[in-house]
């Protein structure tokens, strides 16, 4: 019995640091400081083992999020198998994905280990849905996905397995799609409140999922891969993506132009996107200025592809459609590329002038108000919410009966997804500093440590406290000030310092920010100070330190983690 009580006294010392933390903690990357801290261990790139400590903070993310959908977003909550049978990816002509983990069962079947279940949910809800009655519907699951990235990078922002929260929805019509949409959108809004961590949200670039409506969920921070932008006058905020600008006047690009070849989904009509050569043409831009009328299976094939696909009899050739776009930067003084065909009747030509094709910067003004000018900022995606329309219900056959007796109708899909794992990942880099991590309370490993060699008093002192969420269980190799160390780097809100000298009062240094507007533990400081004896004997940014007798720190503690 002795063995087995100090085993599990001291087992949490197997994923602590094997050594005393140093100053250098500034200058380490997260996803190290992650595996030094024991939060996780990387096995190959872009795979982790979560730990313990790690393992705590996901759970209270997860809980977070499990909460506002069931509560806020009526969602229903599934589990799909991670293994995704082949016909069903080529009905929406996605099994030729890069990105799919494909594998071979005994029968020589061919499956992929999920992405992304916008077929498998489908394929599932075609089973329950019949009629405009068993909708409106959301449906989510909290689960891992798998994505073969080349180059996976930047720890848990982009790993080839993660742990994700995606929820797909199902309408009758195109305005109860919008009005889930919008819904789910609110539910993003309250999540990341409750996180606390200041975020923004974005109108976004639809991408690979598909659909016409896409908003994202954004932590600004200067190592972040994405670019927001957003006008200092109506305050629009767009993804780099979905941005459109104009400079401050038109046409005084002369240099170099360049070309995107493409072709009208008939391939009747070769479509010619001219563009500075110094600039990156916007292909959502580009398909906006006409009206989506482009085979977008041609977007990332050259112009000589193109060219090629659009080639013609010699008789022909010359009554071929041609339709020009001049993005507003150009003028007829810039220097052109030369057109690749020799014969053709002008008649046929048509042109589109002044319109924006590239993406935006810094500087320019903005589109949607066209008084203020865009700025931009780094940042990290953390969640992303689609309106899909019938993308994937028609390929995928689902047919309901709706309100008019008709069996064809065909739902209107969405589908909102938060990277759980990417989430920790995002928050800790955001919010770090030179002594660690330094999460809000909600989802911190723990909310409170006790700091002190005398093993007696850190065992009276956790009796004391009646939250299960403390830690205590530090190696007894380190010693008091390594402790105290430990405790601020896992980010820890607040460390409670015990030992002799001072008891039967504790100290409580406070580790964590205060991410509200308001302090509404100095109110309670206010009115409870005397009658608990509590002390503050420091206070300002770098230090903050409380001293309580042992019998009133469970009230003051709660206090102090309002704020954090």
């Amino acid at each position: 019995m002795f063995r087995r009580r100090t085993f599990l006294r001291y087992s949490h010392h197997l994923f602590q640091p094997k050594f005393a933390l140093d100053d250098g903690i500034k200058s380490i990357p997260t996803h190290e400081l992650f595996q030094t801290l024991g939060f996780i261990k990387q096995s190959q790139s872009g795979l982790v083992h979560w730990l313990p400590m790690g393992l705590r903070t996901l759970n209270k993310v997860e809980s977070i999020i499990r909460h506002r959908m069931n509560e806020d977003g009526d969602a229903l909550e599934v589990s799909l198998s991670a293994l995704s049978p082949r016909s069903l990816w080529k009905k929406t002509h996605r099994w030729s994905g890069n990105e799919l983990f494909k594998l071979k069962d005994a029968k020589k079947a061919d499956y992929c280990l999920t992405p992304t279940c916008e077929e498998d949910i489908t394929n599932l809800m075609n089973e329950y849905i019949t009629s405009y009655r068993d909708m409106p519907i959301t449906v989510y699951q909290i689960t891992r996905k798998y994505r073969d990235e080349l180059r996976p990078r930047g720890g848990l922002l982009r790993g080839r397995e993660f742990l994700m929260k995606d929820a797909y929805s199902f309408a009758s019509n195109e305005e109860e799609a919008l009005q889930i949409f919008q819904k789910i959108n609110t539910v993003y809004n309250k999540i990341f409140q409750d996180l606390k961590i200041p975020f923004v949200s974005a109108w976004a670039d639809t991408g690979d999922i598909g659909g016409d409506l896409s908003r994202e969920y954004h932590y600004l921070h200067e190592n972040g891969e994405d670019t927001l932008l957003t006008c200092d006058s109506c305050g629009n905020v767009s993804n780099v993506e979905k941005c459109e600008s104009f400079p401050e006047e038109v046409g005084l690009h002369s240099g170099d132009v360049s070309v995107k070849y493409a072709l009208s989904k008939d391939h009747n009509t070769l479509v010619c996107f001219y563009y500075p050569s110094n600039r990156q043409l916007s292909w959502n831009l580009a398909m906006d200025s006409v009206e989506g009328d482009v085979d977008v299976a041609l977007k990332n094939e050259s112009n000589e592809t193109v060219l090629k696909t659009f080639e013609r009899p010699e008789d022909e050739i010359m009554f071929s459609k041609v339709f020009r776009v001049m993005d507003c930067r150009i003028n007829s003084r810039s220097n052109f590329p030369d057109f690749p065909l020799t014969k053709y009747l002008k008649s046929n030509f048509g042109q589109l002038n002044e319109v924006s094709l590239v993406a935006a910067e810094t500087g320019e003004l903005c589109a949607s108000c066209e008084e203020g000018h865009l700025y931009g900022n780094a940042s990290i995606e953390v969640g992303h919410t689609f309106h899909l329309g019938t993308k994937y219900s028609e390929p995928m056959e689902s047919k309901f009966t709706d309100r008019n007796n008709n069996s064809n109708s065909i739902p209107q899909m969405g589908c909102y997804g938060i990277g759980i794992s990417r989430l920790v990942g995002a928050i800790a880099e955001v919010t770090r500093d030179s002594k660690g991590f330094k999460w809000p309370s909600n989802i911190s490993p723990y909310s409170i440590s006790i700091c002190g060699k005398n093993e007696q008093l850190v065992q009276e002192t956790r009796r004391k406290i009646t939250s299960q969420d403390v830690f205590f269980q530090f190696s007894p190799k380190l010693g008091l000030g390594a402790r105290i160390k430990l405790s601020h780097a896992l980010g820890i809100p607040l460390a409670i310092i015990v030992g002799p000298k001072s008891w039967p009062k504790v100290e409580i240094e406070v580790r964590g920010q205060r991410w509200g507007a308001g302090e509404t533990w100095k109110q309670a400081y206010e009115l409870h100070n005397r009658e608990y004896d509590w002390q503050i004997i420091s206070s300002g940014d770098n230090t903050e330190k409380h001293l309580v007798p042992i019998e009133y720190l469970t009230e003051v503690c709660n206090f102090l983690l309002r704020d954090l």
